[in-house]
Parts: C-alpha cells; structure tokens; sequence
C-alpha cells in the first residue's frame, strides 16, 4: 500500500511549506529565487542552482521513480493513478486559486505531475495489452 502513494506530492507539499515562509524570502519576496551554490566552470561562466531549481530536479527524479513505478501491472497500480490524478488535480486548482502559486517553479511542477498521470497511465495500458493473450 505504501508504494502506492505518489511521490509527486512531496514537492507540492515541500512548495506550499516554501510559501509558508519556512525557507526565507529572496529578492522580491520570492523564496524559490534563493541561490543556494555557485561555482564557476572552466568555460568562464557561472553555475548557479537556486532553490526552485533544486526542487524542479527533486521533482524529475522522483518522476523517473514513478514511471518505473508505473510498469507494474497490479491492482496497486490503480490506485497509484488514482492518487497520481488527485496530486495533478490539486496542483491545478491551486496554480489556478493560490496567487503565491503563480510562478513558474509551480508551473513546471505542475507540468511534470501531468506528464506523470499521462505517462502512467499510457505504460499501463501498454503492459495491460500486453498480457491479454487470445487463444
């Protein structure tokens, strides 16, 4: 059962922790604008990672998760996209409702949840035509 919960929901949860307050504000009130690190690269240019920028990476890994997640083909599985929809769903009506929600960070976040339930569902129905064996 625990492997059906989406993975997706901790950057929602992590974001809206952001909006809270609870890592600080940066330049215009901004929390996911905070630089975390910069160095430089052989090149002469310079690599910066801000905080909304780590968390859209958060978010792509843990979508690699959940496509791998996605291949099993259990009873598990829908209830994984079930509860993959329901994160989309409250990412939607949030980026539409919340005014902090209205960046570009949450967008892309947003963005990935959906591709996660289209995805998700594509692979299964893949796998499920797969196991359909006609005698």
């Amino acid at each position: 059962m625990l492997s059906s919960i989406p993975l997706l929901g901790v950057p929602f949860i992590l974001y809206n922790l952001g909006l809270a307050g609870v890592f600080g504000a940066g330049p215009g009130g901004d929390p996911w604008s905070i630089e975390l690190f910069s160095f430089s690269m052989m090149s002469g240019g310079v690599f910066s990672m801000t905080l909304g920028m780590l968390m859209i990476v958060i978010a792509l890994l843990l979508f690699f998760v959940e496509i791998v997640k996605a291949t099993r083909t259990s009873n598990a599985s829908i209830l994984d996209h079930l509860l993959s929809t329901f994160v989309f769903v409250a990412f939607l009506v949030e980026f539409l409702l919340v005014r902090g929600a209205a960046t570009s960070v949450f967008f892309t976040l947003m963005v990935i949840t959906l591709i996660d339930v289209l995805a998700g569902f594509s692979v299964s129905l893949r796998a499920a035509s797969r196991d359909v064996t006609i005698g």
